[in-house]
Parts: C-alpha cells; sequence; structure tokens
C-alpha cells in the first residue's frame, strides 16, 4: 500500500464502495481510513455525496434489515445497526416500519429450526434461548413458540 494516496484516488475508491452495496458513512469513514486517506479529505467528499444522495444511513438501514430480517428480530438488527454507527433515530423509524412482521418471522424461525413444539421445560427454554439468541423480544417468544396470535 502506498503511504500517500493521490488525492483523485479517494473520490474514486468511495464511489467503488459505494456501487457494490450500501454503506453507512461510518463504514465509508472506517474503510477510506484504512485505505490511508486522511480523515480531513474523507468529511467534505461524503458530505457532497450525502448532498446528492449517494450515501445514506437510512438507505443503508433499510437495505440491511431486509437482508437479515428473515434470520434476526428487531432487538438484534438494532444491534448490528448501532454498531455500524447507524443513530438511534434511523434505527427506529426503519425498524418500526417493521413491526407488524415480527411474530411472523419469529414464527418463521423457529418453525426452521424445530417445527414442534417444546414437549417439556428444558426442551421450551431451549427454543426460547435459540430466539432469544436472534434478537427477538421475550414476548414475541412465547407468542411464537405457543402459536398464540399476537395481541392487538
Amino acid at each position: 500500500m502506498k503511504s500517500r494516496p493521490e488525492p483523485g484516488e479517494l473520490r474514486e475508491r468511495a464511489l467503488r464502495l459505494l456501487a457494490r452495496r450500501e454503506h453507512c458513512r461510518f463504514e465509508l469513514v472506517r474503510k477510506l481510513g484504512q485505505g490511508g486517506f486522511a480523515q480531513h479529505d474523507i468529511d467534505p467528499l461524503l458530505d457532497e455525496f450525502e448532498e446528492k444522495n449517494w450515501l445514506s444511513d437510512r438507505r443503508f438501514a433499510e437495505s440491511y434489515v431486509a437482508d437479515h430480517r428473515a434470520r434476526a428480530g428487531s432487538i438484534k438488527l438494532a444491534y448490528d445497526l448501532r454498531q455500524r454507527g447507524v443513530r438511534d433515530d434511523v434505527i427506529e423509524a426503519v425498524l418500526g416500519d417493521n413491526r407488524d412482521s415480527e411474530l411472523d418471522r419469529a414464527r418463521e424461525v423457529w418453525n426452521k429450526k424445530f417445527g414442534t413444539p417444546p414437549v417439556d421445560a428444558a426442551e421450551k427454554a431451549k427454543q426460547m434461548r435459540f430466539l432469544q439468541s436472534r434478537g427477538f423480544t421475550s414476548e414475541t417468544i412465547k407468542r411464537a413458540i405457543s402459536g398464540s396470535p399476537m395481541a392487538q
């Protein structure tokens, strides 16, 4: 790796990264910084990208949730997005759009892994721990395992 990247390389590298998939600002800052670019050069470029709507944390969060919601609950999705530097207000807005399907997703994940109701307390605890590790709330887990419809 070169010790000092050329000035035009920053824009090209950022556009190449965005062409592959959506990124949040935090990820791009980290990746470009690892590429040897200076922070004082990165920030104005990413500001420009946000103004042109080429870079959007909201779009990244929507894409991430769409790709991962079949395997994870809202707690895990929110945690993963926070780890990627997405603001809480963006996370809440994106996940708020998906709350309706939380029980259905929990049932699908449970059905794929287990498919049959627990026969004893130990099996029930095992199934609940599994769904909890996938980021579903305890209320959603109880309803998914029991098969009862979600309260309105």
